[in-house]
């Protein structure tokens, strides 16, 4: 489990201000669920989506989704696993394939998380923010996330430790949310970056 408890520059969990926060959302909790669901519900409820909100600058590293209270669902996942980590509980990334549109291609990749949860093992939970349309929840063992993949899209195999390097490249490279908007990672290359039966 080192590696999804592990710092990084985009997952900076020991930064000042995600190692306060982190205490806060764990301040009396009894359990890891408790702690895991707080720090779900900070990120999903005041953290704005970039997109939802039009709201900017582009952020990528975890403290500075926190400093800025913004990012597409990518960071709001850097974020969240910050946090989780920071409290001593592995965490990792996730990603979903979508459609860029109602349906078909372009795709694009969706960021969420994968806690570990003591009573539980791997459970996904999705931070991106919830708006009509879209209620993720936090209610192990069932999943409840933003989406559910359609005909064409898929739930990528795997967790992550960190960022996949197109996400971190999209998150970098573009000044403002409208440029990423229309750039949207969709990682070609996946298949050969994946693990074998990570999840195994």
């Amino acid at each position: 489990m080192n590696a999804y408890l592990a710092a990084s520059p985009y997952i900076d969990h020991t930064h000042a201000t995600i190692q306060a926060l982190a205490r806060q959302l764990a301040a009396e909790a009894s359990d890891d669920k408790t702690i895991a669901q707080r720090c779900f519900e900070y990120v999903r409820d005041e953290i704005h989506h970039s997109w939802d909100h039009r709201c900017g600058p582009v952020t990528c590293r975890a403290s500075d989704v926190l400093a800025h209270r913004s990012g597409y669902c990518y960071a709001k996942s850097h974020l969240l696993a910050a946090l989780l980590r920071a409290n001593g509980i592995p965490a990792g990334l996730c990603y979903q394939r979508l459609s860029a549109g109602d349906s078909g291609p372009p795709y694009c990749l969706h960021g969420l998380n994968a806690v570990f949860l003591a009573n539980y093992g791997w459970y996904r939970i999705d931070p991106r923010g919830n708006k009509p349309g879209i209620d993720a929840r936090f209610d192990p063992p069932n999943e409840h996330l933003a989406f559910t993949p359609l005909s064409g899209e898929s739930d990528l195999p795997g967790i992550w430790p960190e960022p996949l390097p197109c996400v971190v490249a999209a998150l970098t490279r573009y000044d403002t949310i409208e440029q990423v908007y229309e750039h949207l990672p969709d990682c070609a290359e996946l298949p050969e970056l994946l693990p074998e039966d990570w999840r195994r």
